[in-house]
Formats: structure tokens, sequence, C-alpha cells
């Protein structure tokens, strides 16, 4: 049904429109824009294309739309949606459509036509008026009349923020978000105190609440927004790996986001670090460190959690290095001859001398670091370390930052390995069951992966190592650094640091029958990948960047179980250096589940924004979720779907850890496809076989670093899809600077000023402790 509204003088009038949504083909959850199909009962199932501002809108629905007629050249006639508001049906029919639609949780079809059979057109009164009267209706109980109560109501007041920020273009995910951490006050803050939303709301930053602020009202020099802008700044630098920005480079990064006076900027700086006083902290912290590329110090500014754990960090390593106690005194004068040939016993191989060095290290020094690229031993030492530590009855405990990590650690030691967080058994909020004050029960703390630790994470695990045990950091220092901020496996190695450590460098002979060795040694190197007359190692040429991403979805999903009979699924992985692109893992994804998890008649499937999931599909957190699951779900964990509640409106995810997660509908904004993946997403993961676009589209990102990383995530196998141009520009190109850290300055103690150590130092074969040369300029002993 079509009318006009009323429009002042001079102004064109928009239509209106009437009907009941009956599906979504597309929504961008971004900006609330689109594409639905309507019911304007005119009957022979006659749908009408409806496109724009439909935020909010879900399918069910009766809406009453204001807009535009035009014409698609492709799909014929739309109505172009300006603004909508719903109403509720008026037909017995359509409330049983309505309620069946899934759009109140614990209301499905079954029910929705018990609920309409018993109280017709009263149907939707009753729901809101007499609740409790829903018990009358035949298989309801208290139980479920209560959720259907209360999920009405939450809808009611969602709906109500929704169209309080429907002028903001916020998604419908956001709004639930905000009505979850506000309830009745969301209205209030979001008026009244917007950049709150920034730091409060996950998935709002300071652009989002800025363009809030400004709808309500907020001057655009508000020293509260200058300020908001100022801690938003530092926030996207610890995206980016930063601990701290420089203060000049803060001050200029501010001017330029927020289009404000430079003196407005250094005044609000000085107040966000000033001391509030009443026992509150400041919100930022200035402090005078070296400089990252060794010129004159830097006054740098942190946000308060990332300077809390650095001094932390680097205090509780030192506490552990220079603690009187030791819970493995037995390594202190063991006769290593006999320890040794014991160990050989035990394991049918000889310790080259670098990994007797390395045992010899973790069993005696409080901290130590073992690092090596692959091929070279890592895991057969920590295997060999296991085992000494066992064998005198040392309590040992193991852990890696991923689920993948772990698993592989305990195949490899036979002893039971945990992630990082299940072993700290982190709560909601973020804080760990175990700390200084309640130490984890450890002569001996094997951290495999240890590339990985960021910052954070580092300093919540070393707290939680008592005073006497040993702690080993295992790992490859050239590999990508943690997504988190900090480096600091990096820092750990730098020159000064206090911290002794081994770096494998001898290729075994067996691995250098391997190509995926072979070429990640050449790579890390500075050389090109053989790829002719390898087995294990293969490039397809390719060098159109769209023509790439498609032959990497065949090479993916087909070629490749097809000779070497891996599932495209488990076994198969798709790392791209970008997410955006022809060949960029946000594209590959959408190919990739056509291919691998296509839409079938009896396959469930949930609609969210521009994505589309199903149960099969392989899916990745995307953020850190302290709530979720035991000991919380945190970005990176890789899962697959496993089932699908219309329903109840909740999707369930079995993680690589073997833990069943309940998704609710609106948090699958957390949950994003895993056919691709960037490889920064891959560390500490492993996987039979990947495949690798390596395109000039991606050119900004080819870095050897990052090829180094992709290659070395392989088991068995590596194909590279792309142009020999661009694994040409990533094998040249070293990764430009460092992060701004200052945990191996806190760790070796002050310096004469201007100073700054080289990026790490090499421990050679044997040796322990010493200061040597950038393994990035010391290649002799890795081919």
């Amino acid at each position: 049904m079509t009318t006009q509204s009323a429009a002042a003088p001079g102004e064109r009038r928009l239509a209106v429109l009437e009907g009941v949504l009956e599906r979504i083909t597309y929504a961008n959850e971004e900006n609330g824009y689109t594409v639905a199909r309507v019911d304007t009962g005119r009957g022979a199932g006659d749908l009408l294309t409806v496109v724009g501002a439909l935020l909010g809108a879900q399918v069910g629905e009766s809406l009453r739309m204001e807009g535009r007629w035009g014409s698609h050249p492709q799909y014929g006639k739309q109505f172009h949606v300006e603004n909508y508001t719903t109403v509720l049906p008026a037909t017995v029919q359509g409330i049983r459509r309505y309620l069946g639609s899934g759009l109140v949780k614990g209301i499905g079809p079954v029910f929705a036509d018990r609920i309409t059979q018993h109280f017709g057109l009263d149907t939707l009164k009753i729901i809101e008026e007499e609740p409790e009267r829903l018990i009358e209706v035949p298989g309801l109980g208290p139980k479920r009349t209560k959720k259907i109560a209360d999920a009405w109501e939450e809808q009611k007041a969602i709906k109500e923020v929704m169209l309080f920020l429907q002028t903001v273009e916020v998604s419908t995910s956001i709004a639930v978000r905000i009505y979850k951490k506000y309830g009745d006050a969301s209205i209030s803050v979001v008026r009244n105190q917007p950049y709150r939303l920034a730091a409060d709301v996950w998935g709002i930053g300071f652009l989002t609440a800025d363009k809030i602020a400004r709808s309500v009202g907020i001057p655009h020099d508000s020293p509260d927004r200058v300020k908001a802008g100022l801690q938003y700044a530092l926030s996207q630098a610890t995206d980016q790996g930063h601990c701290y920005l420089p203060e000049e480079k803060l001050i200029a990064d501010a001017v330029k986001l927020l289009q404000v006076d430079t003196g407005l900027v250094i005044e609000c700086l000085a107040e966000l670090a000033a001391d509030p006083g009443d026992g509150e902290d400041p919100g930022v912290v200035r402090e005078k460190v070296p400089d990252p590329e060794g010129g004159d110090p830097v006054t740098a500014v942190y946000l308060v959690p990332f300077h809390r754990a650095e001094l932390s960090l680097s205090a509780q390593l030192l506490r552990l290095l220079r603690s009187d106690e030791d819970r493995m005194p037995g390594f202190r004068d063991v006769a290593w001859d006999k320890a040794l040939d014991w160990l050989k016993g035990r394991t049918g191989a000889d310790l080259a001398p670098e990994q007797e060095e390395a045992v010899r290290l973790a069993l005696t020094e409080k901290v130590a670091v073992l690092t090596g690229g692959p091929g070279c031993g890592k895991s057969f030492t920590v295997r060999s370390i296991v085992e000494l530590a066992r064998a005198k009855k040392a309590k040992v405990v193991l852990a890696a930052p991923t689920g993948r990590a772990a698993k592989r650690l305990a195949e490899l030691t036979g002893a039971e390995a945990s992630t990082v967080h299940r072993l700290l058994e982190l709560r909601p909020g973020g804080d760990a069951a175990y700390d200084r004050d309640r130490p984890l029960d450890a002569d001996l703390v094997v951290v495999d992966e240890a590339s990985m630790l960021d910052l954070l994470l580092a300093n919540k695990l070393v707290k939680a190592v008592p005073p006497g045990a040993h702690l080993l950091f295992v790992g490859d220092v050239d590999q990508l650094p943690s997504v988190g901020a900090g480096e600091v496996l990096r820092d750990l190695l730098a020159d000064g640091s206090p911290v002794p450590a081994v770096r494998l460098t001898r290729v075994f002979r067996q691995a250098q029958q391997s190509g995926v060795v072979t070429n990640a040694h050449r790579i890390n190197a500075g050389r090109p990948p053989v790829t002719d007359g390898m087995k294990d190692f293969f490039l397809f040429v390719e060098d159109d960047t769209e023509e790439a991403g498609r032959l990497t979805v065949d090479v993916a999903a087909r070629r490749i179980p097809a000779k070497f009979g891996l599932d495209p699924r488990r076994d198969v992985q798709v790392l791209a250096p970008m997410h955006r692109g022809p060949a960029g893992a946000g594209t590959l994804n959408g190919l990739l589940q056509q291919a691998i998890t296509p839409a079938r008649p009896d396959l469930a499937e949930k609609r969210f924004g521009g994505r589309v999931f199903r149960v099969g599909d392989k899916v990745t957190q995307i953020r850190n979720n302290y709530e979720k699951g035991e000991n919380g779900v945190f970005n990176g964990t890789v899962g697959v779907v496993t089932s699908l509640d219309p329903v109840e409106q909740r999707l369930t995810v079995l993680t690589d850890e073997d833990e069943e997660v309940p998704y609710e509908f609106d948090e699958l904004d957390e949950l994003a496809h895993a056919y691709a993946v960037t490889i920064h997403r891959s560390q500490g993961s492993e996987y039979p076989a990947v495949v690798i676009p390596v395109t000039t589209g991606a050119w900004m990102m080819l870095q050897r670093n990052l090829l180094y990383t992709a290659v070395t995530r392989a088991k068995r196998l590596v194909v590279l899809v792309g142009s020999r141009k661009a694994i040409g520009q990533a094998v040249r190109t070293v990764s430009a600077g460092r992060r701004c850290t200052a945990l191996d300055f806190r760790l070796a103690g002050p310096r004469p000023s201007g100073s700054r150590p080289p990026a790490a130092r090499l421990s050679g074969a044997g040796a322990t402790a010493v200061s040597g040369p950038s393994p990035k300029n010391d290649r002799s002993n890795e081919s």
C-alpha cells in the first residue's frame, strides 16, 4: 500500500509504503544500508525490493516506510527508504508470522501458532500487558513465559535506543551493546556523555562516538572531545603494536584527527596526565625513555594499563632472575654427561651442542629464552628439557598462546598443555585466578610460540610464576611480532638484556629435505624461495590480483584435496597478507564459503550484516571477550559452527580447544569466517597445508617477516599463488622500524643518554647471555 506524506511548501513529498519484511538480501552493519524484500499484501507472492535506511528492522516486522520510488537497470522497480517505523500486525495471520519469524527469543513457528490460536487478535496486547497469562498456552511453562516477557521488554528498549541513534547511522549490534551496558540509562548516556561509549562499549571507537556527540550538540572544541581524541589516538597506536607514542607524534596525530588548535591539544594532554587525586588514575602517563630509533630520549605517553604492565613485567622478570630460591636445585650440580646419556636412552637421539646448552640453560637459570627457525630442533630441545625435569620429579607446566599451539606442545612432550588464558583461569573483566598472591604450582613453566605474547598477556603470565620456579620462553624471533601491543620476545633478546638465551641455527639433515623448511630459511635470509622440483612447495604464477584470488580458492578448495587427500576445511588454510582487496581474506572467505560450505535447503544459516553463518562454517573470534566460555574467548580463537537455533537466537561454535561456546545472534559481529585469515591472525597455529596469495595488490604489506611467518605455519605443504614480482618485493623488504616499547630499557637498566640497543642479540651456538650481531645480519649457520 502506497500513500503520499505531507511536505513543506517547495519540498517534494515522500511516498509511504507499508509491508511486511520478508527477507534481507544484503545489510551493511557499518552504515545500515539494506536491500530487502517486502510483502505489500498484493497477493500472488509478489514481493517488492526496498533499499536504504532499514537499520534494525527484523524479518517478520510490519513496516511503515517513507521514501521515493526508483528503478534499477538490472533489478527493476525499487523503493528507496529514507526512514521507517514498525507497525504491529493487525491480523491473526500477521501476528503469527511476526512471532514465528524468530523476532522474539523463545518463540518459534510452533509456539507462535499455539499462542495466536489461544489469544487471537489480543496476542500482542497479552504479551505486552499480561505476559503471565502466556502460561495458559499448552507447553508454555513459567520459565519460558518469563523468558518471552523479558525478550519482549528488551526488544522494546533496544528499539527505542535504535530509533534515537538512527540519525547517526549506528548499527543494530552496537545499539544492542549500548543497551546491555547501560540499560534504561542508555539514551541519557548517549545524549549527555557520548564519549563514554568509546571507552565502555566494544565496537564503538572515537569516530562513532564523535559522530553521536556532534548530533547531540557537543562543541567541536570541547575539552572532553579533545581528551577522548587523545586517548583514541593512543588506543589506535596500541592496536598497531606500540605500547606508547612519543609526545610530539601524539600531539600531531591528535591535531590532524580533531582539527583543533595545537595549543588546545597540549593543554588537554597536560590535564589528562595530571594526578586527579582521590586515588584515581590519570588518563595517561608521561615518562622519558630512550628513542626506539636511537636518537635523543623522547617523552613517551602511555595509556595507564600499558605503562603499568611494562613496569610490572620488567619488575617480575628481574624478581624471578634474582630470586635466591630454586625449585629445581637438583640441576645445580648434576652430572650432565650421565644425564644426557640417560636422555639419549629415552629419546633415541643425541642433542647437538647448542641444544645441550639450551637444555642446561633452562634447567639451571630462572628465566631463559630458546629461539630459532624451523628445522633447527626447538621442539626436540623442549621435549628433552621436559623429560629431564620430570625425571627429577619437577612439576612442569606447559602453555602456549593458542589452542592449536598448546595441542602441538602436548603431543610433542606427552604432557598436558593449555592456553595461557586457560592456565591462568582468566575471569570476566580480565583478572586472572593466578597471580603474584596466588602463584601457579609449578617448578618449570614452558611457554611455546612466545613471539605471540603481547605485553598485557605476558605480564599476567609472569606474575603467576612462583619465586624459585624456572621460566622458559620458546619462539622464533624472526616471525611477526604479537597482534597485541609490545615485542616481548624481541625485548627479552635485546642487547643488554639480563635474560640468558640460546639461538639454534643448525638445520638438521632431515629438515633440509623439506622444501618448506629450506625456503623458510631462504626467505629469512633475503633469498627468493625455490619452487621448481619441490614436492611440498609450489608456485602458481598469476599476475592479475583478481585472477590470483580465484585461483587461490580453486587450489585450496579443490586441487589440494584432490591431489593430497586433505580436508579443505580442517587441513588447508589460506593465509592472506591483508584483509581487503580481491585476494584479501575478506573476499576469499566469501568465495571459499561458497566452495566448501555452500547454501543447501537442509543446512541451517543465519544472515548477519553482510555475512551468512552456516552450520559447518569455519569461524574465528575477532576480539578478546572475557565473559564468554569457561575462561574467556580470545582474538584469533578458531572453531566450527556446530548448531544454529533460530528460536533461541543462538549459534554454537566448537573451538580448537574443544570447548562449545554459544553466541547470541546479536553477538555475531564478534565472529568472522576463517577459511582465509590474515597472516597476522595465523600466528601460533600450524596447518598441514597453507595457500598464500602474494600479489601486487598487497604491495604495502609485503615484508620478509610476513612471508616467513606464513611459510612457517605449514607442516607439510606450501602453495604460493601470485606474481614473482610480489614475492621478490616481500623477500627484499625488511620490516620498517621498531615498535615503541621500553621493556628492553627497563630490563637492562639505565644507559647513556641517546643510546638504544639493537633490535635483538644473537646468542651463538653453545653461547648464552652474550651480545652479538643482530640475527638479521648474520645468516652464516642458517642454510
